[in-house]
């Protein structure tokens, strides 16, 4: 005697559950997965992530990159329909990373995933193009929830996040608020030189990572000064840790790489 398993199989988007005319459940078609490609420069991390991805049938993990270079390279030859980044990685910051994206391939879909939380933060990579914003907080359940909406074309912000950035919207409307910060003037450009700056690399090494002639490089820090009113190296670095383009423990292990310590 056949006995049937009363195990039901994982129910498609709208709600309803896959099945042939004769009543048999049938698995997502491959060609109508959502094909993700995972920024995230931590390997243990990325890997978590791909294992908690393949949970979802609907959901196919293409690729993943370690860092905005080879995301970008990536990009290009397996033309994912959402990027799932991080916005600390080594190099090419995710808001950069996010703006090139946008410009180079404005169908594919930018969904952050990060532990930066702050309003600036969020306003720059929303600017810069990203549909989604999520803390590295999130649950699973919210994760594949906002995977779904933002590959549907719509805005995904976790409750915290939206709530920071109703309040600083908010706050800007009082007549105390309208004069505008140097953290504003910086271009996307400025802010991700900065961020090298902070990490410790030359006007040639930043060159070479941004694809930009050293002259550049320089009027973007001569910019850079004269826009944040600071003189010197130390004094870039410790505002762009201020405003998380950077984590002073980064900053640390660079100084002691640096030094031979290794």
């Amino acid at each position: 005697m056949n006995h049937r398993s009363n195990h039901k199989k994982p129910a498609s988007p709208n709600g309803a559950l896959n099945k042939a005319p004769s009543g048999e459940e049938l698995h997502p078609d491959p060609d109508s997965r959502i094909r993700i490609l995972l920024v995230e420069d931590h390997t243990l991390v990325r890997e978590a992530l791909a294992s908690l991805l393949a949970l979802d049938p609907q959901l196919h993990v293409i690729g993943e990159a370690g860092n905005g270079t080879d995301a970008l390279r990536l990009i290009a030859t397996l033309q994912p329909d959402l990027v799932l980044l991080d916005l600390s990685m080594p190099g090419i910051h995710g808001t950069e990373l996010i703006h090139q994206i946008r410009l180079s391939h404005p169908v594919i879909k930018c969904l952050v995933l990060t532990v930066h939380v702050s309003e600036s933060i969020i306003r720059a990579a929303l600017h810069a193009g990203a549909t989604g914003y999520l803390p590295k907080e999130s649950s699973y359940t919210e994760l594949r929830t906002a995977i779904h909406s933002v590959a549907q074309g719509q805005t995904y912000l976790s409750p915290m996040i939206a709530d920071k950035v109703l309040s600083g919207y908010l706050g800007k409307q009082s007549p105390s608020s309208g004069e505008e910060t140097p953290w504003k003037r910086l271009s996307v450009r400025e802010r991700e030189v900065l961020k090298l700056v902070a990490e410790g690399a030359t006007s040639k090494g930043i060159a070479e990572c941004l694809c930009i002639s050293v002259r550049t490089v320089e009027k973007h820090r001569a910019s850079l000064m004269l826009k944040l009113n600071l003189r010197t190296t130390a004094a870039l670095t410790a505002y762009a840790i201020k405003h998380e383009l950077v984590t002073s423990a980064g900053v640390l292990k660079l100084d002691f790489l640096s030094e031979g310590n290794l």
